[in-house]
């Protein structure tokens, strides 16, 4: 499952939480007490209480990384990819909240190319847990759940903007 805006009816999900990202609900999909999947969903997706107790933890400790993005997000998380694409997720998470680095950067350090990386980004079905949005172009912001204008490019600017920044950041990138 790639992460993406969705009109997905809400009982494919396993919570569908509000975020503090404007017009954004996130949804949630889990497999026994491990996150499977994390959708980035507009604000006509209807809401859905967790569904498990994994679940509600699960949106927990999202909640503590919009209340303060160097919150460590800690769940158990189940990563379905390619050998390549789980090396590029790892080298994500080791991005610190509040750095990015440019595609051509991590693609240098996996001996690989800008491109690949950023396909291997698109297909991430993880977001926030493993922060894709912290990866941005040597030129700019770059692109975002496979296009480089619009919502989703906005949701990032605003993940960047939040970490660089704190709590109740807002929108734009500095």
């Amino acid at each position: 499952m790639v992460a993406s805006r969705t009109n997905a009816p809400a009982l494919s999900f396993d919570a569908v939480v509000e975020t503090p990202i404007p017009g954004v609900r996130l949804g949630l999909r889990m497999r026994g007490e491990a996150v499977t999947g994390i959708v980035f969903l507009g604000a006509e997706a209807a809401l859905r209480p967790p569904r498990s107790v994994f679940a509600r933890r699960a949106v927990q400790a999202l909640d503590a990384y919009f209340a303060d993005p160097r919150a460590p997000v800690a769940v158990p998380y189940l990563e379905r990819g390619t050998a390549f694409q789980r090396r590029v997720w790892a080298g994500l998470r080791a991005i610190p909240a509040g750095v990015t680095r440019c595609y051509s950067d991590l693609a240098a350090d996996l001996r690989s190319a800008p491109r690949a990386v950023g396909g291997a980004c698109r297909a991430n079905p993880l977001p926030l847990l493993t922060p894709c949005h912290r990866l941005v172009a040597a030129t700019g912001l770059g692109g975002f759940m496979g296009t480089t204008s619009g919502s989703p490019c906005e949701i990032k600017a605003w993940l960047i903007h939040h970490e660089k920044n704190g709590a109740g950041a807002g929108t734009g990138v500095d």
